[in-house]
């Protein structure tokens, strides 16, 4: 279907802030609906200057990167594990960092080609511009050369995603990486210390562990946080089984570069100061919403004072005409395929006029660490919280099965 004119009172029908999974689904399905759609996307360079192509975090440097290393984890483990099954493996087993790396970005590449194709294809006008609002139907978009582009729509979808956050200590942003760092560094990341356990520190630290590189984790607090405990446990002992090292209750301090090239990273515990020397340290810590970026306020958009994400009534913000999706949001989960899903439903309620919800409640996700961890739903102890263990049909305690490991199987 070819897309009709939008309204003469503006230049598009909708315009979407954002070429990520979220955006890029709206876009398309409202485009199927006949509209006019434009696409804002641009990247700020990371503290080290890596930059990537339209697709967004999942595309260029979260799920498919990573999945990419954990997968080249997984075959190495396999080739030294396929002698005990009769395969005869001759000479040395090596890797090499810089050949996974160009296959990676060669493969990360061809997604950006085929995402600009598919939006050529259905007549959504691309634009690699900064987004700034103006008013509530209008963005600035501000060109890498300089210049600047005003653009009108009716309705606006905000799908800028988010950031890694850096933690405020000294030497951080000067030495640190971060997972958008990671998946095209030039050279092998060798010894590394990642800081931060959550479900991306855990991920790449058991990676690059699989790939032959000795990896630490510095936990503050406790490891995945919002997954159930007794499932956490599992995870815990796998990786430490697979020789991944974790230093919990530690806060760096402070990194700074030795004279032989090292990263030395000073920390502090509950009573006591520790210190240890590191090629690569990768900072895991969370992630800031691109909010603040877009100039909200000249929209009036409601932002949380805290996490800098949009507070919304399921996608609707506090402005009639303005929408936003995926890991922008405030409390909602920061998963792709929850991006995607609630990007098409809204296009759907926007200009076919349907009824359905996203439900972020019952949502499936997978915790790519050594010993894969998949879960659907709100946690054990959500549940718990929501509606006491004598309201819960089925209800097991999971803590029942630590210990147990990775060659047992439970029926749950």
């Amino acid at each position: 279907m070819a897309p009709v004119e939008p309204s003469g009172l503006y230049d598009f029908d909708l315009l979407v802030i954002g070429g990520g999974s979220g955006g890029l689904a709206c876009a398309k399905e409202a485009s199927s609906f006949g509209k006019q759609v434009v696409v804002l996307d641009f990247v700020i360079p990371s503290e080290k200057g890596t930059t990537w192509g339209i697709g967004g975090t999942c595309v260029n440097v979260g799920c498919i990167p990573k999945k990419l290393m954990h997968q080249a984890s997984l075959l190495g483990e396999s080739i030294q594990e396929a002698q005990s099954y009769g395969w005869n493996i001759s000479g040395p087993i090596s890797f090499n960092w810089e050949s996974l790396v160009e296959a990676v970005q060669n493969h990360i590449k061809s997604v950006n080609w085929v995402t600009r194709v598919q939006l050529r294809d259905k007549k959504i006008e691309y634009v690699n511009g900064h987004g700034v609002f103006e008013d509530a139907h209008t963005v600035i978009a501000k060109m890498k050369n300089g210049k600047e582009r005003r653009i009108t729509a009716k309705d606006i979808v905000i799908a800028v995603g988010g950031r890694p956050r850096y933690p405020d200590f000294p030497g951080c942003k000067e030495y640190c990486i971060t997972s958008d760092d990671l998946f095209s560094l030039p050279t092998s990341p060798g010894n590394t210390l990642v800081i931060g356990a959550g479900y991306i520190g855990l991920e790449c630290a058991g990676f690059l562990k699989g790939l032959g590189y000795e990896a630490t984790v510095m936990v503050r607090s406790m490891l995945l946080r919002g997954f159930d405990r007794g499932m956490v446990d599992l995870v815990q002992a796998e990786m430490e089984d697979k020789g991944v090292k974790f230093l919990f209750g530690k806060i760096p301090v402070k990194v700074s570069k030795q004279p032989n090239g090292k990263l030395l990273v000073e920390w502090k515990g509950d009573d006591e100061i520790g210190q240890g020397e590191y090629d690569t340290v990768l900072v895991a810590t969370g992630r800031k919403a691109l909010s603040e970026e877009l100039n909200p306020s000249a929209a009036g958009l409601q932002i949380h004072p805290e996490t800098y994400k949009i507070i919304t009534n399921f996608e609707q913000t506090n402005i009639p005409n303005i929408y936003a999706v995926g890991d922008v949001l405030h409390e909602r989960p920061e998963l792709t395929p929850v991006a995607i899903q609630a990007g098409k439903l809204l296009a759907g309620r926007l200009y076919n006029g349907t009824q359905e919800q996203m439900d972020y409640d019952n949502v499936a996700t997978t915790v790519f660490s050594p010993l894969e961890y998949g879960c659907v739903g709100i946690t054990e102890e959500e549940a718990i919280n929501r509606y006491t263990e004598n309201e819960i049909e089925g209800w097991i305690n999971l803590s029942t099965f630590k210990g147990h490991r990775r060659n047992s199987s439970y029926s749950i």
